[in-house]
């Protein structure tokens, strides 16, 4: 799989854990743009082809999970792997009830994340 097939977009409002992945993600050899909310995650999603988006939970502007039909109207085969620091029960259901490709509690390592998203680029 070339690099250009591989890329990956990170929305995240913390900056540190989206340097975090994205320095973990190029290693990976995945090409990785990142933004802060909604409103680059829309604008980079129409721009441009990514195979997988990486949203946490906690956007400025909206719940991730309420963005999922925004993001999947706009591109329907992205693979959205949604992120969180903090897991509860109704949490876990609502994230669960959208068209996600995976769910991942970011206190649980990276390991699981990189198994996720190369099972997002074979399927």
């Amino acid at each position: 799989m070339a690099a250009t097939e591989k890329r990956i977009l990170i929305i995240d409002p913390d900056g540190r854990d989206r340097k975090d992945m994205t320095m973990f993600l190029q290693k990976e050899n995945f090409n990785v743009e990142t933004g802060k909310g909604l409103p680059e995650a829309i604008k980079k999603v129409s721009e441009g082809c990514f195979n997988c988006l990486i949203m946490d939970v906690n956007l400025p502007e909206m719940k991730g999970y309420e963005a999922v039909s925004i993001i999947k109207s706009i591109d329907p085969k992205i693979k959205i792997i949604m992120t969180t620091k903090k897991n509860t029960k109704s949490l876990e259901a609502k994230v669960r009830e959208q068209d996600i490709f995976f769910y991942f509690i970011k206190s649980f390592g990276k390991e699981e994340l990189k198994l996720a998203i190369h099972n997002a680029f074979s399927k």
